[in-house]
């Protein structure tokens, strides 16, 4: 199987200085960069690291994965933002699941020795709304195996799961959208324990609120959407 690993970058240069030099190279066949129009020198970066940089015609991480798949040569592409939440040595564990027959193969932050970034903290907003989400989603829609991360970004989709799930969203809904569509189909989802940090620059994920408005529109779309 060749494995593409796609770095996901939007203004990440402080990720970038810290995790270049980290990334497993030999794991995968191919590593290309998808832009969505940086300008703190996250670009340079990448080029200096001599990794092709693709940019998006419109900005989201939906349209970000499009243009992975256009790009990329891959059998599966591996999806990797370089903020510091993500860890780089979990990279070639995605291979083993995907060589199995796996159509989707999700890094979990939320059990089987998962850690998510608030879990040193008494209220844990974030993580209890993702928990709810995916709950949802799989009680309406899940016919096999529990998954317990549907809406992680750090995961492995296959070319062909991809093109069958024909997934729309534009924004941060597209791994949610992912999940349910893979649901919907029954592939074959797994997931592996990882350990995730905080944002090396400091700075805050989506707006929360916003966020879990999006994720529930989504939500009610999927009820009708065959």
């Amino acid at each position: 199987m060749r494995l593409s690993l796609v770095i996901l970058c939007y203004n990440e240069r402080v990720g970038l200085e810290a995790l270049l030099d980290r990334i497993p190279r030999d794991a995968v066949e191919e590593i290309l960069a998808v832009d969505g129009g940086s300008r703190d020198g996250s670009v340079e970066l990448l080029r200096a690291a001599g990794i092709p940089i693709h940019g998006q015609s419109e900005r989201g991480r939906g349209e970000a994965f499009r243009v992975a798949f256009q790009e990329a040569k891959g059998d599966a592409l591996v999806f990797f933002s370089p903020d510091g939440n993500e860890d780089p040595r979990d990279i070639p564990r995605f291979r083993e699941y995907l060589e199995r027959g796996c159509d989707m193969v999700i890094a979990n932050r939320m059990s089987g020795g998962g850690r998510n970034e608030e879990d040193d903290r008494w209220l844990r907003w974030r993580k209890w709304a993702n928990l709810a989400f995916t709950l949802m989603a799989n009680v309406t829609w899940n016919r096999g195996g529990w998954v317990a991360d549907t809406i992680n970004g750090y995961r492995a989709i296959s070319r062909s799961a991809w093109e069958r799930m024909r997934a729309s969203s534009s924004g941060y809904t597209i791994e949610y959208e992912c999940s349910i569509r893979a649901f919907k189909h029954g592939l074959k989802v797994a997931e592996f324990a990882t350990s995730e940090g905080a944002r090396l620059d400091g700075r805050e994920g989506s707006p929360s609120l916003a966020t879990g408005i999006a994720f529930l529109k989504l939500y009610a779309r999927e009820l009708f959407h065959r």
